[in-house]
């Protein structure tokens, strides 16, 4: 798959994308640069902002199979993973849970038990689920986009700075604007159904075959030595904010650098420039760093703590 045509299959997909999810283009964009740079995806906003909905337009567009898990206080590791069922032969056999699909949805991660998150977590990492001792592997293009309601929703437990590390990308899911939340009704007048994909209009723009092509062409994209010292630069800079009082970890440097390979070839590039860098700096870092307590009180926000780190942070030139 050539450049160029591996940005067109790019575009189409974000156009099938764009054509559902109304009013969301910075969040759309951010959710497919993540999945072709092979991350996984957290979700935040509240509910009724079209988080599901944008997760199953992505199955479709890519004919892959979509499963919701929904998390809740007394949802079990292996209601999740699967479980080892004694057969009439006296065989134990493996009955996989529903982790075992292409796009994953984890609806709520928060209002789950420590125990049950991790669960998922091990699975995003290792990309295989181990039950009694055997080892199942998951999908080859199996991705998590887990949601979450703000933390300040009631009946919810922040997941820990170890499990969101392992999210590629933070997406900000907000309310739509005035058109575009008028424009929602307009399409439900003409017989959208969000719980009926078939009202969705969206065929699919690949398959999981045709996704694995794209990951490999966004491998190929090129990055010179003074991108990489640029991310190198923000992310430690991260570490001596006043602002912050915890900073990104080596990772967020690799993820950085992922998505931002990604979003060059989407723009039709096969090589990264710094926008691609500054663009995506706030998606991939503002979950992975923590406002100081007295900022954070003054409403200070883990964007506008980057903002300032990006402005100060001196930016290759050709």
């Amino acid at each position: 798959m050539g450049g160029a045509t591996s940005a067109d299959a790019a575009r189409r997909i974000l156009d099938a994308l764009q054509q559902v999810i109304l009013g969301q283009q910075a969040a759309t964009r951010d959710v497919l640069v993540c999945l072709l740079a092979r991350g996984h995806v957290l979700l935040e906003g509240v509910p009724g902002t079209a988080k599901t909905l944008l997760v199953r337009t992505l199955a479709l567009a890519l004919d892959v199979k979509f499963q919701r898990l929904q998390f809740t206080p007394d949802l079990m590791p292996a209601d999740i993973t699967g479980v080892s069922i004694l057969t009439g032969s006296h065989e134990f056999t493996f009955r996989p849970g529903p982790i075992f699909a292409d796009l994953v949805l984890a609806d709520e991660i928060n209002r789950a038990p420590a125990k049950t998150q991790a669960a998922l977590l091990e699975a995003m990492q290792e990309r295989t689920v181990t039950v009694d001792g055997v080892s199942h592997p998951l999908s080859a293009v199996f991705t998590v986009f887990a949601t979450q309601n703000p933390i300040e929703f009631e009946g919810t437990y922040p997941l820990p700075e170890a499990e969101l590390d392992r999210f590629m990308v933070k997406v900000i899911v907000d309310y739509p604007s005035s058109a575009d939340e008028q424009g929602i009704l307009t399409r439900y007048v003409a017989g959208f159904e969000a719980d009926r994909p078939a009202t969705y209009g969206v065929q699919p723009v690949t398959d999981s075959g045709g996704l694995e092509r794209l990951r490999q062409s966004v491998e190929a994209v090129r990055v010179e030595a003074q991108i990489t010292a640029y991310i190198t630069s923000i992310v430690r800079a991260t570490r001596d904010a006043a602002s912050l009082t915890l900073g990104a970890s080596p990772r967020a440097g690799v993820s950085l650098l992922k998505a931002a390979r990604a979003a060059a070839l989407l723009d039709g590039r096969d090589y990264v420039i710094p926008d691609d860098v500054k663009a995506l700096a706030s998606a991939v870092l503002r979950h992975r760093v923590s406002v100081a307590p007295e900022l954070e009180l003054e409403g200070v926000t883990a964007d506008a703590a980057l903002k300032a780190i990006l402005d100060k942070t001196e930016v290759p030139t050709a």
